[in-house]
C-alpha cells in the first residue's frame, strides 16, 4: 500500500489510506510490514491481515512503521503481533531466494520478483537487503559466478559456461564477475594459468605476513611463523599463476598496505581498509561482505551471522566460509566466535585471533567519550 517509487534513493514513501483500508477490510497479509493501522478507541495498532473484529473508519489511522504507532500512544496488538513482521518476511524471502535460485539463468528484473512475493519493487528491495544482507541482483549475480566457476572447474568451455550461466554477452561476465573470481575465467579455470600475482612479506607484531595481489587488488593476506611457509600457501591457491616478488616500480604500494596494517595493530585505526580482489562461492560470498559490516570490536557467534545471512541453519556453512577467508583482517573473520563464547579455530592461530580481538576491544574502549569530572 506504498506507493511505488522508481528506486531507494528517492523521497520517502507516502500512503494510499484507501488503499490501506481495503487491505484491511481483506486481510490482506500480502500488505504485512508494508503499513500498519492503529485503533484510537482501543489504542492498539495492527497488521493489515489481524482478524480482530473491524473497527469504524473513523477510528482508524495508518502507520509507515510500528515506531510511528507508539509515538501516537499506541501499543502493538497481543492477536496479530506487528513488530514481528521480520519473521513472516524472513521466510518469504527464503522463498524468494529459492526462486531465484531455479531461475538464476533467466532475467529477473526487481519487478519480475516484487510481483512473485506479491510486493510493491520499493518495499520488495528493502525487505529483501534487510534479510538476506544483498540486493536480489548481487543476489542473482552471485548465483551466476557460482554456476560460471563450477563449469570452469569441469572442464567445460568458457563460452559455454558464460551462457550456461545467464550471460548475454562474453563481455558481461568480465564486467560483472572478474574481480570476485580473482582472475578471468580462463586464468581461474586454468588455475591461474596467465595470471600475474606480486607478492611482498614483512615482520608484524602479529608474526611474518605475506600480501599478494593481481592487478585488481588484494587476493591474499595472510600471517604464519614462517616465511616459506606463506609462499608455499600462495604458490597453493594459484598453481599455475605467474608468481613473482613484488617489483621495485610496485613497492611503494605494498609499502602503504604494510603501513596500513601496521597502523591498525597500533591503534592508530579500527579497520584494515585495502583494494581487495575476492573471490569466492556465492554464500562464502554473501559470509564475507556481511563480516565487513561487524564493528570493530564487536563479536558475533556463527548462529548469528548465519541468521543475518537469510541461513539460520547454516552455521557449520558459516564456520566454513570463515576458515575459507584469504584476506586476514580485512574480511575480519575473526570477529565471529562460537555462541558459548569460546574462539573456535582460527586458520592463522587461535593466539591471533585473541590478540585482534583484545586489539580491537582495547581500541573500542579507548575511543569512549570519558564523562566529565563533577565538582
Amino acid at each position: 500500500m506504498l506507493r511505488d517509487m522508481p528506486n531507494e534513493d528517492s523521497q520517502p514513501e507516502t500512503l494510499d489510506e484507501t488503499a490501506c483500508w481495503e487491505a484491511v477490510i481483506a486481510n490482506d497479509s500480502t500488505k504485512d510490514g508494508q503499513f500498519y493501522f492503529g485503533v484510537m478507541t482501543t489504542g492498539v495498532y495492527c497488521r493489515p491481515s489481524c482478524k480482530a473484529r473491524l473497527p469504524l473508519r473513523k477510528n482508524v489511522r495508518f502507520y509507515k512503521s510500528p515506531e510511528a504507532a507508539e509515538r501516537d500512544g499506541l501499543r502493538p496488538c497481543k492477536r496479530c503481533h506487528p513488530k514481528n513482521d521480520n519473521d513472516a518476511h524472513a521466510g518469504l524471502m527464503h522463498d524468494i531466494c529459492r526462486y531465484i535460485d531455479t531461475h538464476s539463468d533467466e532475467k529477473l528484473d526487481l519487478k519480475t520478483l516484487a510481483a512473485q512475493a506479491m510486493m510493491s519493487e520499493s518495499h520488495f528491495q528493502k525487505t529483501f537487503k534487510t534479510q538476506i544482507g544483498v540486493s536480489p541482483r548481487a543476489y542473482q549475480e552471485a548465483l551466476r559466478l557460482e554456476r560460471v566457476r563450477g563449469a570452469l572447474q569441469k572442464g567445460e568451455s568458457i563460452s559455454g559456461a558464460i551462457y550456461s550461466a545467464g550471460y548475454g554477452s562474453g563481455s558481461r561476465v568480465y564486467e560483472k564477475i572478474d574481480g570476485r573470481l580473482g582472475m578471468t575465467p580462463k586464468a581461474y579455470r586454468e588455475g591461474g594459468r596467465g595470471e600475474s600475482i606480486s607478492y611482498a612479506t614483512a615482520r608484524t607484531q602479529l608474526g611474518p605476513v605475506m600480501i599478494a595481489a593481481t592487478d585488481r587488488g588484494v587476493c591474499f593476506l595472510q600471517f604464519d611463523d614462517f616465511e616459506e611457509d606463506l609462499a608455499a600457501q600462495l604458490k597453493k591457491e594459484f598453481p599455475r599463476a605467474t608468481i613473482a616478488e613484488m617489483p621495485n616500480a610496485l613497492r611503494d604500494q605494498f609499502d602503504l598496505w604494510i603501513a596500513a596494517l601496521n597502523d591498525y595493530l597500533s591503534n592508530d585505526v579500527v579497520d584494515l581498509k585495502l583494494p581487495l580482489d575476492i573471490r569466492g562461492t556465492a554464500f562464502q560470498l554473501k559470509v564475507w561482505s556481511y563480516l565487513q559490516t561487524i564493528p570493530s570490536g564487536e563479536l558475533q557467534s556463527y548462529k548469528e551471522v548465519a541468521e543475518a545471512t537469510g541461513n539460520p541453519k547454516s552455521v557449520r556453512a558459516v564456520a566454513t566460509a570463515c576458515a575459507s577467508n584469504r584476506i586476514a583482517i580485512a574480511i575480519p573473520c575473526h570477529r565471529v566466535i562460537r555462541g558459548n563464547g569460546e574462539l573456535a579455530g582460527y586458520r592463522w592461530g587461535l593466539p591471533r585471533k585473541r590478540a585482534l580481538i583484545d586489539l580491537e576491544r582495547n581500541s573500542r574502549s579507548a575511543r569512549k567519550p570519558k564523562p566529565c569530572d563533577m565538582e
